[in-house]
């Protein structure tokens, strides 16, 4: 039997009893238990592995504010060109190798550049040049790309949004928006002038392509005197398909003619099983029915059209739709499905539940061999979903591929057997940086890739009912379970859960959930980390704000109740500040927790580890040496767990991303020969040793390095499993990723 006297130490769960083991997962069933459901994890033939991220700021200075928006790619698909309207230029990237894009300079337009096509060695660009939304105006600028010069400008009569050149080259279809003042009237239509779309004849010398306008209105019933063209499709037949969003109307015109062959209204999405309420918590339990108000169009064939359903006026389904032109008939709706799909991966913005949720912007269709594929582009859960079409009135959803914040273009690259997606999303403040990202069609296992951190998605949810997670921000390994994690979410959600995460599966599954209540109710806290109890139950750190909210230990029950909140000492809290308790972690019959970053108590460079007995209600405390900060940056502690009596680890992090990331890294102290001291004692400091460097592991993916390794344990098989938190999405990139480290370091 279970000696509730032997430590707790992750080296010696793999042999607790049973009684122990069940004890604990039985308060972690706050849900029945989940089958894995496995939509949306790559398991049959081919699939897209990202295998490089390219910040665009490396084609100019750090400092700019710059942007990837909508890209094209030379026929050969070695040379992209991207639009930065920030900046109001073209950007382009060498894609010699699909794995390592590089900058290759920037080119300054007349204007705010929309959208760009390519054309052989020109590329054609859509340049928004309007002195306001009552004055447009726009051109077309043609780039000769050898010599990255303007050769040519054309006027387009007003502020273009799309651009796409007709499959046999003789024309290109732009949508002339002409677009709306929301701060006018709420953004109500009409307001005129009316935009329409403009057909490029591409004969003879560039300075002289004839350019012709069609006219789109009198056609929806929606504000049908001023359509706004959003984006247009091009079809071997020479078929333009054009979406007026705000109108919600489709309409497919001939470029040779310039006549309107037909339109129909695009009808109103229904979204089953989707968040509709925003409360921090994801229940997928809702249903929306409203205009679809599609924006990016693609054509599947010369008869079926698809859209992704943003929504911009009064709808935004949380669709994609596929369509029958010539009739207008729905012949296939996604529904919840894409919502469902970023709970799942643990990307939903919960914080648009009431307002389009994951919000479908960009589609594209291309053909890889036999395999014809539909990529949509998710604008606020940063993936895009894809799907493969064996038949069109039941896509099969293969994966969904994580991205920078807000993709925005995808561009697809079947002859380099390959997938770019463009992130807009620009905020340097905030580490957000613009980015273009590249995914290699492969047919390798994912589980090897998942092995070595180089494959997404790394943890998915398999709750039932169908339920979400996010920013996971502590670990702790499941007394008596070799493959099951236990995880708690910070105060990006509510209320406080735990988690049990199965390891044992490549993507590892969150199995079940667990609330925590006090006195019956639902309570929340900002958890920083979550230990077993002995006996079952869990002690979680919460952090404080240093001002209205302390920092406590909460002693929790088996079933999720909370038996007390322990307080740090007075004059220890009274120095807190808005970085405080980081991980938990349990040595024998003691709780040990981290201190984020200094407080007012502490020497510079020095944070508090902290001990408490529950036997005796008693505090002490040991220091902890902190790197010196990178230049900007700070540093401090997200995670302690334990080796064994004498040993701890600790995730030693600074708070910078991507390229300029470069403290995250795992270390070891040991705690024989220091006395831990009671409160206003000068602090004993450890010794710490760097046994691991997380940045490989957070690079391997092909993304951008997380700031935010948090959560770190020791399996029951002796594993080393990390977590990152991904804010909920908020100014972050948002991926959820467990972290596997190898076989946990000794002494």
């Amino acid at each position: 039997m279970w000696d509730p006297r032997v430590p707790t130490s992750p080296a010696r769960r793999a042999i607790l009893a049973v009684t122990c083991a069940v004890a604990l997962s039985a308060g972690l069933t706050g849900t029945a238990q989940a089958r894995q459901d496995d939509a949306g994890v790559p398991e049959r033939g081919a699939w897209f592995d990202r295998v490089a991220t390219l910040p665009v700021y490396l084609n100019s200075t750090a400092a700019e504010q710059t942007a990837a928006e909508i890209a094209a790619a030379t026929d050969d698909g070695r040379l992209v060109v991207y639009t930065d309207s920030p900046a109001g230029r073209i950007g382009f990237v060498d894609l010699t190798r699909v794995d390592r894009p590089r900058p290759a300079g920037v080119l300054a337009m007349p204007g705010e550049p929309t959208s760009v096509a390519i054309l052989g060695d020109r590329a054609l660009v859509a340049v928004n040049t309007s002195a306001s939304f009552t004055e447009p105006s726009g051109r077309l600028v043609v780039v000769d790309l050898r010599t990255r010069a303007i050769v040519a400008e054309r006027d387009l009569g007003g502020q273009p949004d799309s651009i796409a050149i007709s499959p046999d080259r003789r024309h290109a279809a732009v949508a002339i928006e002409n677009e709306r003042d929301e701060d006018v009237n709420d953004g109500a239509l009409p307001q005129l002038p009316a935009g329409f779309l403009a057909v490029v004849d591409l004969t003879g010398a560039p300075a002289s392509w004839p350019v012709r306008r069609v006219e789109l209105t009198g056609l929806a019933d929606v504000a049908p005197e001023d359509p706004e063209p959003e984006y247009v499709s091009v079809n071997r037949r020479g078929e333009a398909v054009v979406t007026l969003q705000e109108n919600n109307h489709i309409a497919v015109v001939d470029l040779r003619s310039g006549r309107v062959l037909r339109d129909f209204p695009a009808g109103s999405g229904t979204a089953t099983g989707v968040d509709v309420v925003e409360d921090g918590t994801i229940r997928l339990d809702g249903d929306v029915t409203v205009p679809r108000e599609p924006d990016a169009v693609a054509w599947l064939d010369d008869r079926l059209v698809a859209t992704a359903d943003e929504g911009d006026l009064a709808g935004g389904s949380r669709t994609w739709t596929i369509f029958d032109s010539t009739t207008g008939e729905v012949v296939y709706s996604s529904g919840g499905e894409l919502d469902q799909l970023a709970a799942r991966y643990g990307q939903y913005p919960e914080g648009r539940a009431e307002n389009k949720g994951v919000e479908p912007e960009g589609i594209a269709v291309a053909t890889y061999g036999r395999d014809r594929y539909v990529f949509v582009g998710l604008e606020r859960a940063n993936l895009v979903a894809v799907y493969r079409l064996d038949d069109p009135r039941r896509p099969e959803l293969v994966q969904a591929v994580p991205t920078g914040v807000g993709p925005e273009g995808l561009l697809p690259l079947p002859q380099r057997d390959a997938l770019l997606v463009s992130a807009e999303e620009d905020a340097a403040e905030d580490d957000v940086r613009s980015s273009v990202s590249t995914y290699s069609l492969t047919r390798r296992p994912l589980e090897v890739a998942l092995a070595r951190n180089a494959a997404a998605p790394s943890i998915v949810s398999a709750l039932t009912p169908p339920g979400g997670f996010g920013a996971l921000s502590g670990l702790d390994a499941v007394p008596g379970d070799r493959d099951a994690v236990m995880a708690v979410e910070d105060d990006a959600y509510t209320p406080t859960r735990v988690l049990t995460v199965d390891v044992g599966e490549r993507p590892a599954v969150v199995r079940r959930e667990l609330v925590l209540t006090r006195g019956g109710a639902p309570v929340g806290y900002d958890a920083e980390g979550v230990a077993a109890r002995d006996g079952g139950g869990f002690w979680i750190a919460a952090e404080g704000d240093g001002e209205d909210v302390p920092n406590l230990l909460v002693e929790v029950d088996a079933r999720g109740a909370v038996l007390r909140e322990v307080p740090l000492p007075e004059s220890v809290a009274a120095g807190a500040t808005s970085n405080g308790l980081e991980g938990v972690t349990t040595v024998g019959d003691q709780v040990w927790v981290a201190v984020q970053r200094e407080w007012a108590d502490d020497p510079r460079g020095v944070v508090k580890l902290a001990r408490f007995t529950p036997a005796t209600g008693e505090w002490a405390f040991v220091g902890y040496p902190l790197d010196p900060a990178p230049e900007g940056a700070t540093v401090g502690l997200s995670e302690i767990t334990t080796v064994d009596d004498d040993t701890l680890l600790l995730v030693e992090r600074d708070d910078r991303r991507g390229e300029d990331a470069r403290i995250k890294r795992v270390t070891r102290v040991e705690l024989g020969g220091v006395t831990p001291v009671p409160a206003g004692t000068p602090l004993p400091v450890l010794r710490k040793e760097t046994v691991l460097d997380l940045v490989p592991a957070l690079r391997a993916g092909g993304g951008v390095v997380a700031d935010k390794p948090e959560g770190l344990t020791i399996t029951g098989r002796g594993d080393l499993v990390g977590a990152v938190d991904n804010d909920g999405l908020d100014a972050a990139p948002g991926e959820s990723v467990l972290l596997r480290l190898g076989r946990a370091p000794r002494r």
